[in-house]
């Protein structure tokens, strides 16, 4: 690892190097946006060459996919502190979605997650990636999903659908947008009955 640039302050491992070439594409996305950051913006704000973000990072699409999972687990972390108090899975539910729209436009490094031009974490093109991350954020909520009725592939299946909404909402519509009560209000009043209703498998097995 070269021990030049970096402003001066050179990383002390290449676990360093990448946590901060990650932390200064955040910035860079922050201010410009996903499409207006490249390795050459996040060089000068490190203080390094282009070639040195290049040696952890081959491209700009990949820096961008690593930063897209950095950004979901740090974002995702104060999201399940933000629903902590919460019992009911349905307000739970509701509350995540909305708080994470909010979000959007105030922390723009989470676009990342929805870029559909990107290997993101969230991406337009929902993959195995984004639903195992998905699923893994539900583990997180203070839900009993044993108690609520939701085995393995019932939360695999919701962690879908949850995902799906979200993108659905985040994507710009010709439709009015609901202010937040509004919106928390059309989340609880469908998903209610969606949550609350036993898994079709189980359905099957009563009849």
């Amino acid at each position: 690892m070269r021990t030049h640039g970096w402003a001066g302050r050179p990383p002390a491992d290449d676990a360093e190097a990448r946590d901060r070439i990650i932390a200064a594409t955040m910035e860079c996305v922050h201010k410009a946006g996903p499409a207006k950051t490249s390795l050459a913006d996040v060089a000068i704000v490190l203080g390094v060459t282009r070639q040195t973000v290049y040696r952890y990072f081959p491209s700009t699409e990949d820096l961008l996919a690593a930063s897209a999972d950095a950004a979901a687990i740090s974002f995702f972390e104060r999201l399940a502190g933000h629903v902590a108090q919460l019992r009911d899975p349905v307000e739970i539910l509701a509350e995540a979605i909305v708080y994470t729209l909010d979000r959007l436009p105030k922390e723009r490094y989470l676009g990342l997650l929805i870029a559909a031009d990107r290997q993101a974490a969230f991406s337009a093109g929902i993959n195995a990636k984004a639903l195992a991350f998905a699923e893994s954020v539900l583990r997180q909520f203070p839900i009993d999903w044993d108690a609520v009725g939701y085995g393995h592939e019932d939360l695999s299946e919701l962690a879908e659908f949850m995902l799906r909404l979200f993108l659905s909402f985040a994507q710009p519509s010709e439709q009015p947008r609901r202010d937040r009560a509004a919106l928390l209000a059309y989340l609880r009043r469908w998903l209610g009955p969606e949550i609350a209703a036993l898994p079709v498998r189980d359905l099957a097995a009563i009849e």
